[in-house]
C-alpha cells in the first residue's frame, strides 16, 4: 500500500513539473514573437529657415558732435535734450558783443582804405597827366603809382578782416548741421566755450535711418563665403534682418545688411557688420542696444525631431529602417542651427530614408519592428 502511494506522489510530481516546464516554454515563445509597434517617418526634403541672433549696438546715420568755433559765453540755449531739429536750425547762442565789435571796426577800416585808394588814385592820375608834358619825372609818376598800389592792399587786408570778423559773428549762432535728434547737452547758458574744449556741447544724430553694428566670427563669415565669393557678393545674397528690441518686441522695419569690414579683429576674430533700418517713427534712439536676428534658408533640408536621435561620444545617430522591418544604427551631422524641436540633416540620411521616431530606447541595432508611418 505504501509503494503505490509512493508511486502516485512521484507521478504527481513529475507531471506538475512538466506542466510547469511547458507553460514556460510557452510564455518564452509567446514574448519571442512579440514585435513591437513603433512610428517612422519616411523624410522628405524641403526648404526650412533657422535663426540665429547676434547682440547689436544702435548708432545713427550721423551722429555729429557740437562743438563752437570761437569762445564766448553762452547766452541763450535754444533747444532741449531729445528736441527734434532741423538743418540750419540755431541750437546755442554765445555772447555777440566782442564779435559785432570787430565787425564793426573792420567795416570802419575798409571804409578808410577805400578812401586812401580814391585819393591815392587821383595822385596817380594827377602825376601821370604832369609827367606827360614832362613837368615832373618819372620816378616821381612811379612814387605816385606804388602808392595806388599800396592802398589797394591795405583795402584787400581790411575787407579780408572783415569778412573774418562776420564770420566769427556768425559762429555765435550755432546751429544745427543736418536733420536729426538733439542729444544730451553738456553746456547751459552762463558756461564758457572755446573750440579747444574736451567735451561737445551735445550731438545731433540723423535718425530717419539707423544702423545696428554686429559682429560675424571669421567661421561664419566663411560659411556665408561658399565658392569663394566677394564680401560684396555675401552682401548681395544676404537676406532682410530683424531687429529686436531691448523690450523684447521686434522691431517693424526690416533691414539690410550694408557692409562688412575687410579686416577680422585680432582680439576678438570676428568681423563688424552694419546693417541699416528705416526709422521713420522714431522708435530707434542712437546709443540703444537690440539683437539683430539673421535668417538661414536651407534648400533641400531632412527635418527629424530631435527626439529621434541620441548621441554617442558627441556623435549624433538615429535608427533607420530597411524594407524587412530591421532597424540600423546610423550617424548623421546636423545644421548647426535648430528651431528647438527638429534637426536639420546635412549628411547621413537621403530622402526617403525611414527612421524610428518613437520608443528608441527600447529598441537596438538589428531589431524587427512593426512600422507604423507617421507624418510631420
Amino acid at each position: 500500500m505504501n509503494f503505490k502511494i509512493k508511486n502516485f506522489k512521484s507521478l504527481l510530481t513529475l507531471c506538475l513539473f512538466a506542466t510547469v516546464l511547458a507553460s514556460c516554454e510557452t510564455r518564452q515563445e509567446t514574448h519571442e514573437k512579440v514585435i513591437p509597434e513603433l512610428s517612422v517617418l519616411e523624410v522628405k526634403p524641403s526648404t526650412q529657415e533657422f535663426y540665429e541672433t547676434f547682440a547689436a549696438t544702435i548708432k545713427g546715420k550721423q551722429d555729429i558732435d557740437i562743438r563752437p568755433q570761437i569762445t564766448g559765453f553762452i547766452t541763450k540755449v535754444a533747444i532741449d535734450e531729445g528736441s527734434i531739429v532741423k538743418k540750419g536750425q540755431v541750437l546755442f547762442q554765445i555772447d555777440q558783443v566782442q564779435y559785432q565789435e570787430a565787425v564793426n571796426v573792420a567795416k570802419a577800416n575798409v571804409a578808410v582804405a577805400e578812401a586812401s585808394v580814391a585819393t591815392a588814385k587821383l595822385t596817380a592820375k594827377n602825376k601821370k597827366s604832369l609827367a606827360e608834358r614832362n613837368i615832373i619825372s618819372s620816378y616821381e609818376l612811379q612814387l605816385s603809382q606804388n602808392e595806388l598800389g599800396s592802398c589797394n592792399a591795405q583795402l584787400a587786408l581790411a575787407k579780408a578782416e572783415l569778412v573774418s570778423a562776420q564770420k566769427n559773428l556768425s559762429f555765435s549762432r550755432i546751429t544745427s548741421p543736418t536733420d536729426g535728434i538733439v542729444g544730451k547737452i553738456t553746456y547751459r547758458i552762463g558756461a564758457l566755450v572755446s573750440p579747444t574744449m574736451t567735451d561737445a556741447m551735445t550731438t545731433v544724430s540723423e535718425f530717419s535711418t539707423m544702423y545696428a553694428n554686429f559682429s560675424l566670427t571669421e567661421k561664419k563669415l566663411l560659411s556665408l563665403s561658399e565658392n569663394n565669393s566677394t564680401a560684396q557678393d555675401v552682401i548681395k545674397n544676404m537676406p532682410k534682418i530683424e531687429l529686436k528690441l531691448s523690450n523684447g518686441e521686434i522691431y517693424p522695419e526690416l533691414g539690410t545688411i550694408e557692409t562688412i569690414s575687410g579686416t577680422i579683429d585680432q582680439s576678438t576674430g570676428s568681423a563688424s557688420i552694419r546693417a541699416s533700418f528705416s526709422n521713420k517713427g522714431g522708435i530707434l534712439r542712437s546709443g540703444g542696444t537690440a539683437s539683430v536676428i539673421l535668417p538661414y534658408a536651407i534648400d533641400n533640408c531632412l527635418l527629424i525631431p530631435q527626439s529621434a536621435t541620441f548621441e554617442i561620444q558627441d556623435k549624433v545617430f538615429v535608427y533607420t529602417v530597411n524594407k524587412d522591418s530591421k532597424v540600423s544604427t546610423t550617424e548623421i551631422e546636423i545644421f548647426s542651427l535648430n528651431n528647438g524641436s527638429q534637426y536639420a540633416v546635412t549628411k547621413g540620411l537621403k530622402s526617403g530614408d525611414k527612421i524610428v521616431v518613437e520608443g528608441i530606447s527600447s529598441i537596438r541595432n538589428g531589431s524587427t519592428i512593426k512600422a507604423i508611418t507617421k507624418t510631420i
